[in-house]
């Protein structure tokens, strides 16, 4: 059997066991693949089904990363190779519809999913993470959503939680892909806990060790605690936070009205801070049609529930997968590595609303979407 994701089950107190899942695929980061989200999938049902399982942690092979995004070169492959003029690519509909099956089930599981979020946290990693009732970061997590970079748009329910971000923040990262430390993933609300680098053994110690109840609230409870001890006893090695210094600054950019005004303020402001100054250098390099959309997802998600935005995000990754700009900025990226995207909209000019509109275009009637029974 292919071991790209590792089980086990550790015995704790009163015959109950901790369910431990591990990304197992350490050369690519932990790159999310289909096999990898299955077998997931698949396990997590059966430890939520399974009452001597007290909760669950998840984690990434190796010191590198927790997981660095989906596997969106297999995505695009798919894409490279599919024939047919019109119509979804059934490929993209089943990669994307079972990782934000399995997205949706880790925010609305019924027992504590710890997810340690060491290292490099990106794309379709931050989806597992952010889902976990127990967030764990370390003062070498480096958190990012840079879809922008290669034709895409913030998903796996971020068009949900980058609305949850204090003074248009969400909207800030999604549109620059700007990268988060620990300190600024506890602002905003990306991780509830930051422990020290080689903390991951004591976690195991120590909730092996746990009086576990019953009930659920209890659990949630008794990890929460031991994580804040832990947390305690290294609050003095967070990093300084960049979100924390720069938050009124983001706060006026973001605030212009427009993306077209917002697109100026970004090229015309001269930043002394580095942070910023890597973040207005990635929207002017990004794909337009990708930041549009952002800004287009930012004011229709405001409203809906998680389910909802999951099943927005399906119909836009659908889409997407249709258009040139995801293989194109795929290939730049990852593929050829030549970092040159030759965009379908080489300007924010050139994007009018007919074309954002038609990335919003479901393929699906409410009753037909592949993630209907969400919610």
């Amino acid at each position: 059997m292919n071991d790209v994701i590792l089980f086990e089950e550790l015995a704790g107190t009163g015959g109950r066991r901790i369910g431990v899942a591990m990304l197992n695929a350490e050369k690519s980061l932990n790159a999310l693949t289909l096999e990898m989200i299955r077998r997931l999938d698949a396990q997590l049902r059966r430890w939520a089904a399974d009452d001597a399982i007290a909760c669950v942690l998840l984690r990434g092979a190796g010191e590198r990363a927790f997981c660095a995004g989906g596997d969106v070169r297999a995505v695009r492959d798919a894409i490279v190779a599919h024939r047919e003029e019109d119509g979804p690519i059934p490929e993209a509909v089943t990669f994307f519809r079972e990782e934000y099956t399995l997205d949706y089930r880790l925010h609305t599981y019924p027992k504590p999913v710890i997810v340690w979020g060491h290292g490099i946290v990106m794309g379709g990693g931050l989806g597992l993470m952010v889902g976990a009732s127990h967030r764990v970061a370390t003062p070498a997590t480096r958190i990012a959503m840079p879809e922008i970079t290669i034709g895409l748009y913030p998903d796996v329910a971020a068009s949900w939680f980058l609305q949850r971000m204090p003074a248009k923040l969400g909207l800030f990262l999604g549109l620059t892909g700007a990268p988060l430390n620990a300190h600024d993933a506890l602002i905003v609300n990306l991780a509830d806990h930051v422990v020290a680098l080689d903390g991951y053994p004591e976690l195991l110690a120590r909730l092996t060790d746990t009086a576990w109840s019953d009930t659920t609230a209890p659990n949630h409870a008794a990890v929460t605690a031991l994580l804040n001890e832990m947390e305690c006893a290294t609050r003095a090695a967070l990093p300084m936070s960049n979100v924390e210094r720069q938050l009124v600054a983001i706060h006026r950019l973001m605030n212009r009205g427009s993306l077209a005004a917002v697109a100026q303020a970004l090229a015309e402001t001269r930043f002394d801070d580095p942070w910023l100054q890597a973040a207005a250098h990635s929207f002017a390099h990004g794909s337009p049609s990708s930041a549009a959309v952002t800004w287009e997802i930012y004011r229709r998600a405001k409203h809906l529930s998680l389910a909802e935005a999951l099943r927005m995000e399906l119909t836009l990754s659908v889409n997407f997968c249709s258009k040139p700009d995801f293989r194109e900025g795929v290939r730049a990226l990852l593929v050829d590595k030549d970092r040159q995207p030759q965009w379908s909209r080489r300007t924010l000019a050139e994007v009018d609303q007919a074309w954002v509109d038609s990335h919003f275009a479901s393929p699906w009637d409410a009753q037909s979407n592949p993630l209907a029974a969400l919610g």
